[in-house]
């Protein structure tokens, strides 16, 4: 009976411990008032569409490009790309439903289809009769699913390590296909014990482990960037909305045949969600594509490498780089 008691002590002892540390982790969510005074900025508008205040930051004039973030993400990883490309074009990006100042969707519709939707009722409401489109990662289904749904509204389309990529019967010589898996975060999302523990319990330092994984070189990973990701996923309803968004089912209506406006891939050699044979298999998918892998890059080359990959997307757009300042760019349109 003796080791009985010193098991059940030691097991109490463990309990205690765990309960302690949970209480250590508990994080309060931010209310959406607090937030949008240090992320909103003057280029900030809250659009109502269907019910919902969508956070879109609008910048430059001229043919407009959407940009459409990944999960987990926020609008602000197209900070340094819409800096660049706001002297040539309008450039419009946007925090999905249960991501960044937006916030939770009362009617929790957040799979692929209800963005693109989302999206095309956006460029309706900001009177845009066609446009570029850029994604990243779940943006770029985002993308695809626009612009197979309306192929006549989409002057081009620009995917960033995108999701969506069809199945690969063929591989280049010098490509393997890795397993695919979901990254460990959203593995940990899915699980149904450690699901309900993040909702209150989410430590700041899975961040800063989330941002390793995603960009090749940690030494330009920032404290600034860590903070704002965890902000923003505890914007009040967020945890929920980012929950109940990866416990629905996947879906994707994306006819690749319907893809016939010119598109980019851009891929990051390094990307360890979304590897770098799903670039080459939306290649082959989509006719006339071209594909970019940047050697030095992983899941977000807009952020870890803005320079370098807005550069390959302004000279696809038609915005010559200059040797000399005093020159005038040449800009070549696809609105005709």
């Amino acid at each position: 009976m003796v080791w009985i008691k010193r098991i059940l002590k030691v097991l109490m002892v463990i309990v205690l411990s765990f309960v302690f540390f949970l209480f250590l982790l508990f994080r309060s969510d931010i209310p959406a008032e607090e937030l949008e005074q240090k992320y909103a900025t003057p280029e900030s508008h809250f659009i109502s569409i269907d019910g919902m205040n969508v956070h879109v930051r609008i910048m430059g004039e001229g043919e407009p490009i959407i940009l459409l973030h990944g999960s987990f993400s926020s609008l602000h990883t197209w900070d340094a790309w819409q800096q660049e490309l706001s002297p040539y074009f309008l450039t419009i990006s946007v925090d999905f439903p249960g991501h960044g100042l937006t916030g939770p969707d009362e009617l929790m519709r957040y799979s692929l289809t209800d963005y693109s939707l989302l999206i095309l009722e956006l460029s309706e409401k900001l009177n845009l009769d066609k446009f570029h489109l850029a994604g990243n990662s779940m943006g770029g289904a985002v993308a695809m699913q626009i612009a197979s749904t309306r192929p006549d509204k989409v002057l081009s389309l620009n995917l960033i390590d995108a999701s969506g990529a069809p199945s690969i019967p063929e591989l280049r010589m010098d490509e393997q296909a890795p397993e695919k898996t979901d990254p460990w975060i959203i593995k940990v999302a899915k699980n149904p014990v450690f699901s309900s523990i993040l909702l209150k319990c989410t430590p700041k330092f899975l961040f800063g482990m989330n941002m390793k994984q995603v960009y090749a070189d940690p030494d330009k990973i920032t404290d600034q960037a860590i903070t704002r990701y965890y902000e923003l996923m505890l914007r009040a309803g967020n945890r929920k909305a980012t929950l109940d968004r990866l416990g629905a089912p996947r879906e994707t209506r994306i006819d690749f045949e319907r893809l016939n406006m010119p598109t980019l891939i851009m891929w990051g050699k390094e990307d360890s969600w979304i590897p770098v044979s799903q670039g080459y298999a939306l290649e082959k998918a989509i006719p006339g594509s071209k594909l970019v892998v940047f050697d030095n890059a992983g899941h977000v080359p807009m952020e870890e490498i803005p320079t370098e990959s807005v550069a390959k997307y302004l000279s696809f757009l038609g915005v010559e780089v200059r040797m000399d300042y005093f020159q005038e760019p040449k800009l070549m349109t696809y609105a005709d």
